[in-house]
């Protein structure tokens, strides 16, 4: 633990560090920090599902799991996911393993099919951009310049998006067909979106007929804390706004049950759902209807994912726990980093000194340890004050976490003190 204060000269600070870094560098490290991946005790919570269903074919409505059919899901697995998304069961869909691919399949199906309440295909058009609060997901960034998706960033702050720069770009720009949100425990800030920030986004004015949110509560059940957080309705908002084919809500089972081989969930307006249902229908006659079963056994209904989740939670908070205290213990008051303390999710945001982050991920490589690299962030990897750095806890073992956090925290002090005091 460094024991550096205010006090120490600027050559005794940057000396201390470089000796640090070069025990760091000996320990033949082998540490990966890089994805917000379940880690296998978490994985374990779900082992049960592996004999399910059994000999049992049917699901409660009486529809054969191993037919054809059923493109809106099993709509007992629905209902108990109907909550937590905030979209009534009779608009959710229960799709395939993963909420990405359902992101996927909108902006195709965008492209090439007109959406409800637009004149032509987002196709036809000459230029398509999406608004994207930074710091943001990485996926969904790469999958907007997959497209070809101009990327507009828009900064956020403590109950997300700044609503006046939102307001301001989608109201001057026809162009502007969406914006991407991760509305309770944002990837990778945890910031959680506020009631007035929510009420803003449904009743903006779009010069886009067919601006759509795209609102991808991945983290709806992953809290930290005793008291969960409750985000508004942004269904209901919009609804209530004069806008109920706004929003698109994406959620998953991905770190609930078994990456990969959960259920990806799909909510929004009937028009819009009608809309998704029929397009899907050229390229699927059914999704997995025996892993949905499978799923609807194991959680059996709202109370039982509530409990899995509270298992979930007593092995990971630990490790933000871990994360926080050698934060605090390390870089605590030398002003070379702040961090989020989030109630929820899967990822901490360390913000270090300007036009060093790029640096620190470098080092920390060097060392063995493996970071996210630094502006992912952002829309094309390019943050534009290289200074945010994503901390993804969930998979390293404790005893590994520790190791990792300290070595990180070690390249921060070398990286910031060099740029501090010189090379």
């Amino acid at each position: 633990m460094t024991t550096e204060s205010n006090a120490d000269a600027p050559a005794e600070l940057l000396d201390r560090a470089r000796r640090d870094y070069k025990e760091l560098t000996a320990r033949g490290l082998k540490l990966d920090l890089t994805r917000g991946k379940p880690a296998p005790e978490q994985l374990d919570l779900s082992e049960g599902l592996l004999s399910l269903p059994g000999d049992r074919h049917h699901a409660p409505d009486g529809t054969d799991v191993r037919n054809y059919g059923g493109l809106r899901g099993l709509p007992e697995l629905r209902e108990i996911f109907s909550d937590v998304l905030q979209v009534p069961a009779d608009r959710l869909l229960a799709a395939g393993n993963s909420s990405l691919e359902l992101m996927h399949d909108c902006l195709v199906h965008a492209f090439l099919s007109v959406l409800p309440g637009a004149e032509t295909r987002w196709a036809d058009q000459e230029r398509i951009a999406f608004l994207c609060p930074v710091p943001g997901y990485d996926r969904h960034f790469a999958l907007t310049e997959r497209f070809g998706i101009e990327m507009i960033p828009v900064p956020m702050d403590d109950s997300g998006p700044d609503m006046d720069v939102v307001e301001r770009l989608v109201a001057e720009d026809p162009a502007v067909k969406g914006i991407w949100c991760v509305p309770k425990y944002s990837n990778p800030n945890g910031v959680v979106y506020g009631d007035e920030t929510i009420a803003r986004l449904a009743r903006m004015t779009t010069a886009a007929p067919d601006f759509r949110i795209f609102w991808d509560n991945a983290y709806a059940a992953h809290h930290l804390t005793d008291e969960p957080v409750e985000i508004a309705d942004l269904s209901a908002a919009c609804a209530e706004s004069g806008n109920p084919d706004r929003p698109f809500v994406f959620g998953s089972t991905s770190k609930i049950t078994f990456a990969g081989a959960g259920v990806g969930f799909f909510g929004s307006s009937t028009a819009n759902v009608d809309w998704l249902t029929a397009n899907s229908s050229k390229r699927s006659i059914g999704p997995d209807k025996v892993n949905q079963l499978r799923h609807l056994l194991f959680l059996r209904d709202a109370e039982g994912l509530r409990i899995h989740m509270e298992r979930q939670r007593s092995l990971l908070q630990p490790k933000f726990d871990t994360v926080q205290r050698i934060l605090e213990a390390e870089l605590g008051g030398t002003g070379l980093a702040e961090w989020t303390t989030p109630t929820g999710g899967y990822f901490v945001t360390l913000e270090v000194g300007e036009g060093c982050a790029k640096e620190v991920v470098r080092r920390a490589a060097e060392a063995g340890i493996v970071l996210t690299p630094a502006g992912a962030t952002h829309p094309y990897g390019d943050d534009p004050r290289d200074a945010t750095i994503r901390i993804a806890p969930s998979f390293p073992s404790l005893e590994e976490l520790e190791k990792a956090m300290l070595g990180l925290t070690t390249c921060v002090r070398l990286v910031g003190y060099e740029k501090r005091h010189g090379n």
